[in-house]
């Protein structure tokens, strides 16, 4: 008779590899694969069962993903004895009263102070507070921010920073993408959404005329095409590359041959490609807002606005004062890097699983 106590891991988002939720479910199931999970028996909710049973093997069960989950009378009714809710805004919950953990990115953008919570998503993620045993953040500004629009019950919180998925530099020194700019270049990554801000970037472009830009990640936006109107007015069609998703050799290739990199996002739960490019001991500005100080720490430089001259000015000057200490800073980057390691991560949720277990 097996007595192994049961954890579900709602995971489905493993079918968005390029995406945030995506990234974190697979990093943190892959480094759990990597520890000695014996004593519990941990189900994922995956689209393609088969896919990922063939990529860990019987470290986990699997349940086929069906959108059918999200509506309450198809909700799921095994009564596992801990659910993992690892997105704050999915809609698929257990059927029953169970053991539940939620994991907390980031607090969606709340757009009207005074009457957020008459908005079904906001109600949404205070019902899932109110259900949980135990709550994680992704960083202490997720938990202050959460703190400060919602009533948080007094329960166990956590909080457990997101790993770099990037620990080795896998390409050789003769790869090259097939979409590329001439250096110098200056690079960011993420999809084309108003939040991103990518638009200051371009507009920054202007005041630096010996450098190029490339922007990675989905750009098939009403965002993105209002930022290749703004390139094709300013006549920057030859200094602003917008490749799209790009593959893990093309995103390592633009980090290690970028002059910097930039992010002058407006709202993050967490930050992860500033840890990427710590790795790569790159100059890295990017705002002074939400989560990314804490990530960023003192290895990043950051812009308090974003009027362009301005923006160019810490760029350039930025530049210079980390080449005269490269080797210094080079060092600094990396430690800072692998301070952020998925395996401690995938230890800290183990401690929280067992705790709640128990």
């Amino acid at each position: 008779m097996n007595t192994k106590p049961s954890l579900f891991l709602e995971s489905h988002h493993l079918k968005n590899p390029y995406f945030g939720f995506g990234q974190y479910n697979y990093h943190l199931i892959k480094a759990l694969h990597s520890l000695d999970i014996n004593d519990i028996d941990i189900t994922l909710n995956v689209a393609d069962p088969a896919k990922w049973e063939k990529k860990f093997g019987n470290t986990y069960q699997y349940k086929k993903y069906r959108s059918i989950y999200r509506y309450p009378v198809a909700h799921i009714r095994k009564k596992y004895d801990l659910w993992h809710s690892m997105n704050q805004n999915t809609k698929i919950e257990p059927y029953h009263n169970i053991p539940y953990l939620l994991t907390v990115h980031n607090i969606t953008y709340i757009k009207n102070p005074d009457s957020y919570m008459e908005e079904e998503m906001h109600q949404r993620f205070q019902r899932k507070i109110d259900r949980s045993q135990a709550i994680t953040y992704i960083s202490e500004f997720a938990k202050t921010s959460t703190h400060e629009f919602f009533k948080v019950p007094n329960v166990p919180e956590y909080v457990i920073h997101n790993g770099n998925p990037i620990t080795d530099i896998t390409i050789s020194d003769t790869y090259s993408p097939k979409s590329k700019l001439n250096s110098p270049f200056l690079f960011s990554i993420g999809e084309f959404a108003e939040r991103k801000n990518f638009k200051s970037l371009v507009r920054m472009l202007m005041n630096i005329p010996k450098m190029n830009l490339v922007i990675a990640g989905k750009n098939n936006t009403q965002e993105a095409q209002e930022i290749r109107d703004l390139i094709k007015k300013n006549n920057l069609n030859n200094r602003v590359l917008l490749p799209g998703r790009v593959s893990e050799e093309d995103k390592q290739w633009y980090y290690k041959n970028c002059e910097a990199f930039v992010f002058p996002s407006l709202r993050e739960g967490f930050g992860l490609p500033l840890i990427e490019a710590m790795r790569f001991a790159k100059p890295i500005f990017t705002s002074n807002n939400t989560s990314l100080p804490e990530i960023g720490g003192t290895i990043a430089q950051y812009w308090e606005h974003y009027e362009p001259e301005y923006m160019a000015n810490i760029v350039v000057k930025g530049i210079e004062k980390i080449k005269a200490n490269q080797s210094l800073f080079k060092e600094q980057s990396i430690i800072r890097a692998n301070s952020f390691n998925w395996e401690n991560a995938a230890s800290s949720y183990l401690n929280v699983y067992n705790s709640i277990l128990k």
